[in-house]
């Protein structure tokens, strides 16, 4: 196959699509790496987090708002949020009726929180250190993107 008739890219390290998808699966792993010995997935944690985020000033906040922050669809959130109930680190209680949860930590989610966001620092750290994300482009790119 010809690429060069079928892409505008010469090679693939030219393509950011492709770019992205191999940093963030490499970057994924490494958070993995940090998060297995914690019993959490790497969507757990986004959620556990965004909930500790959300609620730090004691605000109830709805589903709809924790999948909106961690771009995540209705369902998919719920699930999660379901998962992160039966190890309770998080409960939610009824705001108006049972389709509007309002999820907060639980003791258990807040000390599971604070042991696995200085880890996931950590890791992101340590992954992106070859950049200097200060003098970078690269964070204001990811910022405009998402």
């Amino acid at each position: 196959m010809n690429f060069d008739e079928i892409s505008v890219h010469s090679s693939a390290e030219e393509s950011p699509g492709f770019l992205l998808w191999r940093v963030s699966t490499l970057w994924r792993k490494a958070i993995e790496m940090v998060l297995k010995p914690l019993d959490l997935t790497h969507p757990q944690f986004v959620i556990l987090a965004t909930v500790g985020y959300l609620t730090k000033d004691k605000e109830k906040v709805s589903q709809a708002d924790i999948g909106r922050h961690a771009a995540l669809d209705p369902n998919t959130t719920s699930q999660i949020l379901r998962g992160l109930e039966a190890k309770e680190l998080i409960e939610r209680s009824f705001v108006l009726d049972e389709r509007s949860k309002s999820p907060r930590l639980t003791q258990k989610g807040k000390v599971k929180l604070a042991k696995a966001l200085p880890a996931v620092e950590k890791a992101d750290e340590e992954f992106f250190a070859t950049v200097d994300l200060r003098k970078s482009s690269m964070l204001k790119a990811l910022q405009l993107l998402s």
